[in-house]
């Protein structure tokens, strides 16, 4: 038990450091930016004693710290405050958009996987293969192509020319699964290909390694199946920088969803920031930038508490 817990403490404590940086980085935010906030909550023209009221409501003129102390202060309560444009609460409006962009990103991420870990494995075990000759073909060539070309590609193949898919809008689920995910599938595509790229060919360089330690060649001699050999024997310590590049991928799939969102039309978290950018309501920005970090650092010490659970060598170091 004291083991998991100093396994714990070093990643726990990382984290909580991290997003107290970030806090007071996204804090600064509506300082460094030029301009003043107030122009975002008066009308053209307004007096300045207007401008002095809007500062007054909002705690603009009050000091940096005790700012900063009343704004985190809320964050931790769940009062991200309210829009400067809308006047409606922040958290509110992220809630309506979240949904969108988190399954865009996670099915994203479960539809490179699903794509990669049986292609890379393969790869690994017949290199030089047609398989893999074809693998090496598709993901040089869409390592070339940035997403939102890609993302183009695919709505004038699929949307235009071939009209199998919708290429604009969005259906809810509870409305109509099928045209729900009929919306969803070329986005999806779009932010998927490119993981596919890194995940195949991480995982086919690991396994290529792995296939040729001894306790596989053992496993070999012995006349074990195939697929147990490849599943059992080396997947699973394969998968060690795959799991730990996969913390990191789905992070940088939910704020990646931004371009994809503009090009499909997706009322997600891209679009809120795009807009929020647009009309300087820098306070949604700054509660979009925080809640995405907080994902992101929760996402990755929950992958380095799971390394004990892939590779035994991890839990030795841990207890030595």
């Amino acid at each position: 038990m004291g083991v998991i817990v100093r396994r714990s403490a070093v990643p726990i404590g990382n984290f909580l450091l991290l997003i107290w940086m970030v806090s007071v980085a996204v804090f600064l935010l509506l300082e460094l930016i030029p301009g003043d906030p107030v122009d975002s909550l008066v009308p053209p023209g307004a007096s300045d004693e207007m401008r002095d009221i809007a500062r007054a409501s909002y705690g603009l003129d009050d000091p940096l710290m005790e700012r900063y102390l009343s704004w985190i202060g809320g964050v931790l309560q769940g009062d991200f405050g309210r829009s400067f444009t809308t006047q409606t609460d922040v958290l509110a409006s992220i809630a309506e958009r979240a949904p969108v962009s988190l399954e865009l990103a996670i099915l994203s991420m479960f539809v490179a996987l699903a794509v990669s870990i049986p292609v890379g494995v393969w790869s690994a075990y017949r290199p030089g293969g047609r398989l893999d000759r074809v693998a090496t073909a598709l993901t040089s060539a869409t390592l070339a192509v940035p997403s939102f070309v890609l993302g183009i590609l695919l709505v004038f193949v699929f949307g235009v020319q071939l009209g199998l898919l919708p290429t604009l809008g969005w259906v809810p689920f509870s409305e109509d699964p099928v045209e729900h995910l009929s919306h969803i599938a070329l986005p999806v595509l779009t932010l998927a290909a490119g993981e596919c790229v890194l995940f195949t060919r991480l995982l086919k360089g690991d396994m290529m390694a792995t296939l040729q330690q001894d306790h596989v060649l053992s496993a070999r001699a012995r006349g074990l199946p195939t697929s147990r050999i490849l599943v059992r024997h080396a997947l699973r310590q394969s998968s060690f920088s795959l799991v730990t590049v996969s913390g990191v991928v789905i992070g940088r799939l939910i704020g990646g969803t931004v371009i994809v969102e503009l090009i499909f039309s997706l009322p997600g978290m891209g679009s809120l920031v795009v807009n929020s950018i647009l009309s300087r309501d820098f306070i949604v920005v700054q509660a979009v930038v925080l809640l995405s970090a907080l994902l992101y650092l929760s996402i990755n010490t929950v992958v380095d508490l799971a390394y004990p659970l892939l590779d035994p060598r991890v839990r030795k170091v841990s207890a030595s």
